[in-house]
C-alpha cells in the first residue's frame, strides 16, 4: 500500500523535491478567457508531472523557490506526494478538510 502525504509547509515541499533532485518550474499559459495564468510544475531528472501539466520541453521554465512558493500560496495549493517516488499532484488547500 502506498502512503500519500500532503505537504503545505514550504520547507517540507523544498526538502521533498530536493531529495529527489528536482527543481521548481512554472508555465505561463493562457486560460479559457485569454488571460495568462501561471501553472506550477516540478522538473525531475526522471519525468514526473501531475496529470495535465506540460513538461519542460512544453514551455515550463525553471524559477526560484521564492517565486514558486509565492505562486503556490497565491493559488492556495498544496503538494500531494508519494514518499518513495517523484509522483506528485497539486491540489487545492480547501480540499484538505
Amino acid at each position: 500500500m502506498t502512503t500519500i502525504q500532503t505537504l503545505t509547509q514550504h520547507r517540507d515541499i523544498q526538502n521533498w523535491v530536493s531529495a529527489r533532485k528536482g527543481l521548481p518550474a512554472m508555465v505561463r499559459a493562457p486560460d479559457s478567457s485569454g488571460s495568462v495564468r501561471s501553472r506550477l510544475a516540478l522538473h525531475f531528472d526522471k519525468i514526473a508531472k501531475p496529470r495535465g501539466m506540460p513538461g519542460v520541453d512544453q514551455g515550463a521554465m525553471p524559477v526560484s523557490w521564492s517565486a514558486w512558493f509565492a505562486e503556490l500560496d497565491r493559488q492556495q495549493l498544496a503538494l500531494r506526494v508519494s514518499p518513495n517516488s517523484t509522483e506528485y499532484e497539486l491540489i487545492e488547500r480547501k480540499n484538505l478538510n
